[in-house]
């Protein structure tokens, strides 16, 4: 019996969630097919105390926590959310913030999560026990990589490799009873759901088999969770039979396991815990045979990235800070001086034990082409980056000749530009010419277009920056997704690619090192520790500019990784430039990587403070303009 999936007539059906398989439970949206996720990993991480991978596309870990307490516990779901919780059940959600720490769930709710992310992760996680991706989605959503069929058969296949790489059970929801696209997809194992009202009608096929078994579920939609059948008859698995010319390729099932003791149902979590906190959990339930194929793992550690145990990483930074403190005597300008001068030599070596049992061993040293190369000594090389120097003419025009009332505009500063632009899709080995041009979202590397792209939006800033030049432009991965994204949302033409260099890419090569920095720097704030902050701040932003052609850098030559972190930081400006657009504010000025200068309420849009998610404010001024007198 492989790893339950917390429902009995499910788990019957599949004789539990097996290693080496790919699951995938599909059903039209609001069908239930998230809930079947949701039930294995709680059932996995709470009841057998097994770690589990959570993988959340379009879901923050807030849904997810909610979905978890509200059919763990049970309590009423829409009560959870809304805050409406009785004080008996606060009293016990109090009591038992201790268990819920241990569980071993750890929750990728992360933007732009692709199957690359995932793989990347289940090194990191010993003794995983099952990676549950939740979900790929039919429809297309540009903000969205697991999201339209083409990315859904990509990412079907892709999972099912790692679930026969790595020996794991791997669960996914997709949100589509398209039987073509299903059939399409031609997995191990398809469980396809069908609701009609509180009843969910689920049949089980087999890739090479057909369809082998058909049963009815309960949707117990106010505890956000799939049940048996409340009757005891209905709760049958019905083996579907095989065709007449063919013998039966189902055996006889083996008897019903005696049923399970009900969930206990002490209280509920907080309706809204803070996505810095681990992955709120229940207290478990009556214990059951764990899985003969994996020993119980030891708790997760606590705190931490994403609940996972960066502590030998970062500790690298705290010796290298209290080392610098204790050799100038506590003289902080002096330490952050030496500290600084040690940033390049020091951030590489954290790199490099990031990627210790990568999948990936990336190129440190391809041959650089001759347009990336400097044409003097202090010049640039041929690669136009998406630079921002902007300003919205329109408004400007119109506060000067007085059509347009005065207005308060706040400059914004976006907090580590440079570290979160290395979540970015980075190719791993050296770069390949392709005469014939086009894009693929499996590789990354220099575009060549014809020319630069029309812009026709004053109210925005152009993606590709104020650059003027005619004829063929070469640019980089980030600037050609970021220019993909707006066609997608119909903002211009998608760009004609005539030419390219790429390579295999993956957006993980530096997602180990971002989250290490990233937690570091998170502590350092949190205790007002400068020294570290700046310490970061040079790790991160002298890794950047040195990785391409310098000669303070002899680890590692990438100028196409330079290019395309550099542009992946401009590229994440304008999303927030644009998100600050689509939600009423009035765009002004746009700078670099992390000036944004916006009239509106920002703090309805964005969060204020200085963690790498938030936004602070650095100035407020007054527009037109007041005369000298």
């Amino acid at each position: 019996m492989g790893l339950p999936t917390g429902i009995r007539t499910l788990d019957d059906a599949l004789g539990g969630l097996q290693p080496g398989r790919f699951y995938l439970v599909a059903a039209a949206p609001g069908a239930g097919s998230s809930l079947i996720a949701t039930a294995a990993a709680r059932t996995s991480a709470l009841d057998q105390h097994q770690p589990v991978l959570y993988a959340a596309s379009g879901l923050t870990r807030a849904d997810i926590a909610a979905r978890i307490v509200a059919a763990h516990l049970p309590v009423d779901y829409r009560r959870l959310r809304a805050g409406r919780l009785t004080p008996t059940e606060q009293d016990d959600t109090a009591a038992l913030h201790h268990h819920l720490a241990q569980a071993p769930l750890y929750i990728d709710d992360g933007t732009d999560l692709t199957t690359d992310a995932i793989a990347e992760s289940v090194p990191d996680l010993p003794g995983l026990a099952l990676v549950v991706v939740d979900r790929l989605q039919a429809t297309e959503d540009p903000r969205l990589p697991l999201s339209g069929p083409a990315q859904i058969t990509d990412a079907a296949q892709a999972l099912a490799h790692l679930a026969r790489t790595h020996e794991l059970p791997v669960l996914a929801a997709v949100d589509t009873d398209d039987s073509h696209l299903i059939a399409a997809l031609s997995l191990d194992i398809t469980i396809t759901l069908t609701r009609d009202a509180d009843q969910i009608h689920a049949t089980v096929a087999e890739r090479d088999l057909g369809p082998q078994a058909t049963f009815t579920l309960y949707a117990d939609l106010a505890h956000a969770r799939i049940t048996d059948p409340a009757h005891p008859h209905g709760s049958a698995v019905t083996p579907t039979p095989a065709p007449q010319t063919a013998p039966s390729a189902v055996p006889p099932q083996a008897p019903a396991p005696t049923p399970q003791a009900p969930l206990q149902a002490p209280a509920s979590l907080h309706p809204d815990p803070a996505p810095t906190q681990p992955a709120p959990t229940a207290r478990p339930a009556a214990p059951r045979r764990p899985s003969p194929r994996r020993s119980p793992a030891p708790p997760p550690p606590q705190g931490g990235y994403a609940n996972r145990d960066y502590s030998y990483f970062t500790g690298m930074i705290t010796h290298a800070v209290d080392e610098a403190l204790h050799d100038h005597d506590g003289d902080i300008t002096a330490a952050t001086g030496a500290l600084v001068k040690k940033a390049v030599p020091n951030a590489m070596a954290l790199f490099e034990a990031t990627r210790v049992g990568g999948n990936y061993e990336h190129t440190v040293y391809p041959e650089t082409l001759e347009f990336l190369r400097k044409k003097t000594k202090d010049g640039a090389d041929e690669i136009w980056e998406g630079r921002h120097n902007w300003t919205n003419a329109h408004l400007m025009e119109a506060l000067q000749d007085g059509t347009h009332p005065p207005i308060t505009v706040s400059a914004l500063d976006t907090n580590a530009s440079f570290l979160s632009a290395f979540k970015t899709h980075l190719p791993i080995g050296a770069l390949i010419h392709h005469p014939q041009g086009g894009f693929d979202p499996k590789r990354s590397g220099i575009y060549r277009l014809p020319a630069r792209p029309a812009w026709h939006h004053p109210h925005l800033p152009d993606p590709i920056g104020n650059r003027r030049e005619d004829g063929p432009v070469l640019l980089d991965d980030a600037t050609i997704r970021l220019l993909i994204r707006c066609a997608r949302l119909g903002l211009c033409e998608a760009p004609h690619i005539t030419e390219c260099w790429t390579s295999g890419a993956s957006e993980g090569l530096l997602e180990k090192f971002r989250r290490i920095l990233t937690e570091a720097r998170a502590k350092a704030l949190e205790t007002e520790d400068t020294v570290t902050v700046e310490y970061i701040k040079a790790m991160y932003s002298k890794f950047t500019s040195t990785i391409g052609e310098s000669s303070v850098n002899r680890d590692i030559r990438r100028p196409d990784w330079m290019h395309i972190i550099r542009s992946q930081a401009f590229a994440n400006l304008w999303y927030k430039s644009h998100r600050a657009h689509s939600n009423g504010l009035t765009v002004v000025r746009v700078r670099g990587t992390d000036e944004l200068h916006v009239t509106g309420d920002w703090r309805t849009v964005f969060t204020e403070g200085r963690l790498t998610t938030q936004m602070k404010q650095k100035d407020q001024y007054p527009l037109p303009r007041k005369s000298a007198r």
